[in-house]
């Protein structure tokens, strides 16, 4: 399962706000998909709400432990190392098949020379098996590694984890979201989507955790962060 991008062109430049993009995107959502199965969606949202997920996460000032990843193409990536060179963009994602993961991707693809400019390096987490995180870096041209967190090891150390309720794993199978094939265990877990700034020493600099997958912090936000920090 995919979600295939609104830019098949393969060179993105909607420069519009993140926001207004997932607007539109829910817009389409609220016009094909059943409002039984958006109430699924929204009951498992505030059930996350809830539980206050999202306050549990890595907060700013906090010290990020050091990771160590493979890629999409099955190199390895060190946060130390990155961190050894400049400051690091985190980005922890549900996967390929998610729209709003995608437009995020694309969105911050965009804006990888502005980062390196900043002398930041990102980088994407998520918990999908190497396989589905190479088609998703190809398909959506994305020039920064896609990290695969095997059982969701990293992001249950950034305090993000959960396990997908009952009533949406059943919509998930029901419309080809077979996570345990994209990630290669039977959990059903996934992270809530977060973004982080992590200075060289560790420390966390900014940090966005929300427990609605439709939530993301904008580009532009994390380059002024990266930009007021120098």
């Amino acid at each position: 399962m995919k979600w295939r991008s609104l830019q098949e062109s393969g060179s993105y430049s909607d420069a519009r706000p993140l926001r207004q993009i997932f607007a539109e995107r829910k817009e389409t959502i609220a016009k094909y998909v059943p409002p039984d199965v958006q109430a699924v969606h929204q009951r498992a949202i505030d059930g996350l709400r809830a539980q206050a997920l999202s306050g549990k996460a890595l907060a700013v000032g906090a010290k990020a432990l050091a990771f160590n990843l493979s890629d999409h193409e099955g190199k390895h990536v060190s946060s130390a190392n990155l961190l050894s060179s400049g400051r690091l963009v985190v980005c922890v994602i549900r996967g390929r098949w998610c729209p709003f993961c995608v437009g995020q991707m694309e969105a911050m693809n965009y804006i990888v020379p502005q980062i390196k400019a900043a002398g930041a390096a990102l980088v994407a987490i998520s918990p999908q098996i190497e396989k589905q995180a190479f088609f998703m870096h190809d398909q959506h041209g994305l020039s920064f590694p896609l990290l695969v967190d095997a059982h969701n090891d990293v992001a249950r150390q950034f305090g993000l984890v959960y396990r997908v309720p009952e009533e949406q794993q059943g919509l998930y199978r029901a419309t080809f979201v077979n996570l345990p094939f994209t990630n290669g265990d039977e959990s059903w877990e996934l992270p809530i989507p977060a973004t982080f700034v992590i200075d060289r020493d560790g420390t966390v600099l900014f940090a966005a955790a929300n427990e609605d997958y439709t939530g993301r912090p904008e580009p532009l936000e994390i380059l002024s962060v990266l930009e007021r920090v120098g």
